[in-house]
């Protein structure tokens, strides 16, 4: 018997020595298997991500070690991912790539291109604003407790007023980026100063107990099954919320107005990416960057103003068949807009009823694509009205993704701070981008892959994400969603805005266009109001580059489709190039086309 002991405590020792052998190699050293790199280079990022874990929701509940904490946005934690992004690029390098089979390759290439991207970048860690209208810390957290964390137990709404807690950490870390930031000349415009002030003021008026964050948490507890929380504990709980908003949230905010408060005296004008340190320079890698593409600046105005012509004679002859043709196209589009039959009453009602309407017109798209979709998201979407608080910076409507176990549905956000700022005409393409077949299709798809490393799930391209948005509108009319002239000209109307940005974001950034000029230009070519389009070319200028993708991205995905549908014939599917985009998860469009090529020549084959 002692002989039996002694071997299995040598054989359990040698299990131990070799696991941690293995541990240690692929923790710290070149794992032997590309996967297990894939694997330990998104546990490392993630674990310094606590909010993007809880987004994601890919752990298991009894795994939760991280809704109490939030991210690091210090300094330091830049450099260090800045480090990160050249090692990881560097192991990566150190595989054969020629050993891998083609998805294998997909991944590699696709890993490759984001860290030389980010690598790249890097030069520019310094020119991107912490704290604009368009967002911040200011809106984001707020938004990641009420959006993003949930409460099904004491214990999460625990973590929740740890997290509130928390705050102030995370804005002097903030404060701290921010700071080193201007010391080297990356100062925001004047515009984002007062407007992201005049958001944090509303934030901070509200008492604590009509804070949002207190009355989310009361509504969250409210929402627990009966009997999982009794009144006192209930009571307590939201006595601690209370006191973290009035020692933590609310001086947190106090101490970011005050540096924003004495900052803005500072603060440049209206000016684009030019008037950065090297700003020239920075705009053609943000060019790259978001289209990835090697278009330059000019090649992109110069496509946006032939996209811009081509457009506009579309929409000018449905204007003339409805007897409309005084005026430039944006004159025409703006007066349809406004008329009555073409509003919901901007009151508390008519806000309900277009959201209403909005979920009706997903539902509708939903149930009625047929054969253009053979892979479906298994996740559901919802329509919900933008934050009141963070609605004069926010974009007409934006999606937030839903969690890959499945709890939290996707978001179909809409922004109501004026109904009259979204006509009739114009929501059902609206749906389709941010809803199904747009953003929800994309982003959950993705979500659903089997079989690939984590981050083909996740990992951001701006031209294909917003690419297959921008798509979706057309395959919507193109499958007879929209019968209504009207309906296909408010698509129009969509598409010439996302023309108009490939002119506007190039003028303001290349060609020291003026934020008037610019507001303009998109006045008169697209039909949108003065209040629309400001918070548009606004969000232009403190986030270069971003508004190009859509267009971009979308012409690649049309041509791709229909060079698939010249080459095939007879053979050529629509379900299955839709398979083609949508289940490889995000790409450049140059691995996107080598996809689709990859695609044309194996059914060229088959029989």
């Amino acid at each position: 018997m002692r002989r039996i002991i002694k071997w299995l405590a040598v054989t359990l020792l040698l299990v131990l020595v070799i696991a941690t052998a293995l541990f240690v190699n692929v923790w710290y050293f070149k794992p032997i298997v590309i996967d297990a790199f894939y694997a330990r280079m998104f546990a490392k990022f993630a674990l310094e991500r606590p909010q993007m874990l809880s987004a994601l929701r890919a752990l298991p509940a009894w795994a939760d070690f991280y809704s109490a904490t939030l991210d690091d946005a210090s300094p330091a934690q830049d450099e260090h991912d800045a480090a990160s992004v050249a090692d990881n690029l560097a192991t990566l390098h150190r595989y054969d790539r020629n050993t891998l089979d083609r998805e294998g390759r997909l991944s590699y290439d696709t890993l490759e291109y984001f860290l030389r991207s980010e690598t790249e970048g890097d030069t520019w860690r310094l020119a991107g604003f912490p704290v604009t209208q368009l967002g911040g810390i200011h809106t984001d957290l707020p938004n990641l407790m009420v959006q993003v964390h949930q409460v099904n137990s004491a214990s999460d709404a625990r973590d929740y007023v740890a997290r509130l807690n928390a705050f102030p950490r995370k804005f002097d870390q903030t404060l701290a980026n921010m700071a080193l930031r201007e010391g080297r000349g990356f100062v925001p415009p004047r515009f984002a100063v007062d407007k992201a002030l005049a958001q944090m003021q509303v934030f901070v008026a509200q008492p604590a107990r009509d804070n949002m964050l207190y009355l989310d948490l009361k509504h969250k507890l409210e929402k627990l099954a009966p009997g999982a929380l009794d009144a006192a504990a209930r009571d307590g709980l939201l006595l601690q919320a209370e006191a973290a908003i009035n020692r933590s949230v609310i001086p947190a905010y106090r101490r970011l107005i005050d540096h924003m408060t004495a900052l803005a005296p500072k603060a440049q004008g209206n000016d684009g990416a030019w008037h950065l340190p090297d700003g020239d320079t920075y705009y053609a890698w943000c060019v790259r960057s978001h289209t990835t593409t090697d278009l330059t600046p000019g090649q992109v105005h110069a496509l946006g103003l032939a996209e811009v012509e081509r457009v506009g004679a579309e929409i000018d002859a449905i204007l003339k068949a409805q007897g409309r043709s005084v005026g430039s196209v944006g004159a025409r589009l703006l007066a349809l807009a406004h008329e009555p039959a073409q509003l919901f009453p901007n009151t508390d009602d008519g806000r309900q009823a277009m959201l209403a309407r909005f979920q009706a017109i997903l539902d509708e798209v939903n149930a009625g694509l047929g054969a253009a979709f053979d892979v479906r998201p298994k996740l559901g979407v919802e329509v919900r009205r933008v934050p009141a608080f963070s609605e004069q910076g926010a974009p007409e409507a934006y999606y937030q993704d839903g969690s890959i176990d499945g709890t939290r549905p996707g978001v179909f956000y809409v922004n109501l701070r004026d109904t009259n700022l979204i006509a009739k005409y114009a929501m059902r393409t609206l749906a389709y981008h941010e809803g199904i077949p747009g953003h929800h299709f994309q982003v959950t798809v993705a979500q659903q892959l089997e079989g690939v490393p984590f981050f083909r799930k996740i990992i951001p391209f701006t031209a294909y994400i917003e690419g297959w948005a921008l798509y979706a509108e057309r395959l919507a009319f193109e499958l007879g969603f929209e019968r209504d002239p009207l309906d296909n000209l408010g698509r129009l109307r969509d598409e010439m805005f996302r023309a108009a940005r490939l002119v506007v974001d190039t003028g303001i950034h290349a060609k020291h266009w003026t934020r008037e000029q610019a507001v303009a230009y998109m006045i008169d070519k697209t039909g949108f109001d003065e209040p629309s389009v400001v918070t548009e070319i606004e969000r232009y200028i403190v986030d270069p580059g971003q508004a190009l993708a859509y267009k971009v991205g979308m012409l690649k995905i049309l041509s791709l489709r229909e060079k698939a549908r010249a080459s095939l014939g007879a053979k050529f599917d629509l379900a299955q190039f839709h398979n083609q985009v949508l289940t490889h998860g995000a790409l450049p469009l140059v691995l996107l086309e080598r996809v689709i090529d990859d695609w044309i020549a194996e059914r060229s084959a088959a029989n």
